[in-house]
């Protein structure tokens, strides 16, 4: 009698932990729907700016330099500063620090310093990215080892709904108003609202992951590689670094592609759409790599995963060039669709740059994080070409990032270790 009440006590607690968990799992799915919503509203941000102050494409650009570089400068500390305080305290911290930039928008606008903006930015992507130091590892352990791929892809479902909801909201809060603006006074205004809504959202789920009694984690403080083989070098792995490379091309064509969207529709000679009515479009783009997610996961079970990347970025080269030479509906349209074959690109490359690195898995995938910041640079130099031989044109730069992804899925991807490299020499 005394075992079976002791057997019932532990499914009891067992029980308990289930339902912490899923409660847990579904509070952290309105973070990640936060950071795509927010990340994506840069895309409306940059045509909105680049008309109050007058700027080039470049200089309009400096918004994904700003907000992508704070991934690759802060994403180190933000490592450090959660493993002192914990998952939950990092949680915290990041979503008060994304309110912080979020609220900063209002003296930007105010005092109409495009270099305060800038400044705003990267405080909000800051945060962000204490927010998925956090979030995304903490998905990761809440619950069996097995089952952790499904949960970061269910939370990760979530970030792109984020991001094909977002351009409604700022095509209505911000560029609508814009539209109805007496002066670029007027029109800098129009970031007020739409951003202190965000930070007074961001602090009352702040307020609301401070309170909650989350399961507590803990965190590994051991060092993050052991190192089986002192002579094993993270450069060895020519499919590691090749892949780090891929990552790069990868979030900064995405990126930059996104970033120019609205510009690209409002020429006369492809949609001339008004931006608030292009914004609206930037949805399709998004939504595209939402949907295709859920086709690519069932395919993924029955093709090679880089012969599957390979034959996206192939087809997303095809969409851009056919958007590059043509005009009207089908360059729109042709654009827009290069979201869908984005769909499981990130996924498939980090996956297939990590295979077999073993006591080195945790390094690569440090690697592969700092390479996003692909999305400051390439959207930069996108923005210098378009200073240069216009919008549509400059569209030939995310076709050599697709081509190299391209490579790297027929042949780049193939696992050669350190030995057999040095066999094959």
């Amino acid at each position: 009698m005394a075992s079976m009440t002791a057997g019932q006590s532990g499914k009891l607690q067992s029980d308990n932990l289930d339902t912490n968990y899923t409660f847990a799992l579904r509070a952290l799915t309105t973070l990640f729907f936060m950071w795509g919503f927010i990340t994506c509203l840069n895309d409306i941000l940059i045509p909105h700016l680049k008309g109050i102050f007058d700027l080039s494409y470049s200089q309009a650009m400096l918004v994904q330099f700003c907000f992508f570089g704070a991934y690759f400068l802060v994403s180190v500390p933000a490592g450090f500063l959660v493993k002192r305080i914990g998952y939950q305290k990092g949680i915290v911290i990041g979503l008060v620090i994304a309110a912080l930039g979020c609220a900063m928008f209002y003296p930007a606008a105010s005092l109409m310093s495009y270099p305060v903006f800038l400044l705003a930015l990267f405080v909000l992507a800051s945060g962000i990215t204490v927010l998925q130091v956090s979030a995304n590892p903490y998905v990761s352990n809440l619950g069996p080892a097995k089952t952790a791929s499904a949960r970061l892809n269910l939370t990760q479902a979530f970030n792109a709904l984020g991001t094909t909801v977002a351009p409604f909201f700022g095509a209505l809060l911000i560029l609508d108003h814009t539209a109805t603006a007496l002066s670029a006074a007027e029109s800098a205004d129009s970031v007020k609202l739409p951003y202190l809504l965000l930070a007074s959202a961001l602090l009352i789920l702040a307020a609301v992951f401070a309170w909650l009694k989350l399961p507590d984690l803990k965190i590994d403080h051991a060092p993050d590689i052991v190192v089986v083989n002192p002579d094993a070098s993270i450069w060895q792995y020519r499919h590691l670094v090749l892949g780090v490379i891929a990552i790069f091309v990868y979030v900064g064509a995405e990126v930059a592609i996104g970033s120019f969207l609205v510009s690209f529709l409002s020429l006369p000679d492809i949609a001339g759409l008004t931006e608030q009515t292009a914004a609206h479009y930037i949805a399709y783009y998004w939504g595209g790599a939402m949907v295709g997610r859920f086709i690519g996961a069932g395919l993924l079970h029955k093709i090679d995963a880089g012969k599957l990347l390979c034959f996206n970025a192939v087809m997303a080269m095809v969409l851009i060039c056919i958007a590059i030479v043509s005009t009207g509906s089908i360059a729109m349209w042709a654009i827009l669709f290069v979201g869908l074959c984005n769909s499981i690109m990130f996924p498939t490359i980090f996956s297939l740059a990590i295979n077999q690195l073993k006591e080195l898995t945790s390094q690569g995938s440090g690697l592969l994080c700092l390479a996003i910041v692909g999305g400051a640079i390439i959207p930069l130099l996108q923005g210098m070409l378009a200073d240069e031989i216009g919008v549509q044109l400059a569209f030939i730069l995310p076709v050599f990032c697709y081509g190299f992804i391209a490579y790297y899925g027929f042949f780049g991807a193939r696992v050669m270790t350190p030995l057999a490299a040095a066999q094959q020499e």
